[in-house]
């Protein structure tokens, strides 16, 4: 089953900035033991773009969707054969890169 691990950083105690080695070998883990699709940081909020075309008119914005302290700064797709493992790996994940993580499988 693959999930959607989201990285969820927040602007009033954002995590440790240095955390980059630990996060390739982590990645390179990932890789080794067939559990990685996909991976990729973001950037910041000040980047994004909000796209909204469900009335009459489109309406294009600057910045996140909502207004909040937290924020999706990376996502990974893992593949892995259960939640337990996810999990597993997920809270692995949180202590290297030392912010919140989110797992949600794919339907």
């Amino acid at each position: 089953m693959r999930y959607l691990v989201s990285v969820i950083d927040d602007k009033s105690s954002p995590g440790s900035t240095d955390r980059q080695p630990l996060i390739s070998e982590f990645n390179d883990r990932l890789i080794a033991d067939g559990y990685w699709v996909f991976a990729g940081g973001l950037a910041d909020t000040d980047a994004a773009t909000v796209v909204d075309n469900r009335g009459d008119q489109t309406v294009v914005t600057d910045g996140p969707f909502l207004e909040s302290k937290e924020y999706l700064a990376g996502v990974w797709v893992w593949e892995a054969p259960d939640l337990d493992v996810a999990l597993e790996l997920a809270t692995e994940a949180s202590k290297v890169c030392d912010r919140k993580i989110e797992v949600r499988p794919f339907l």
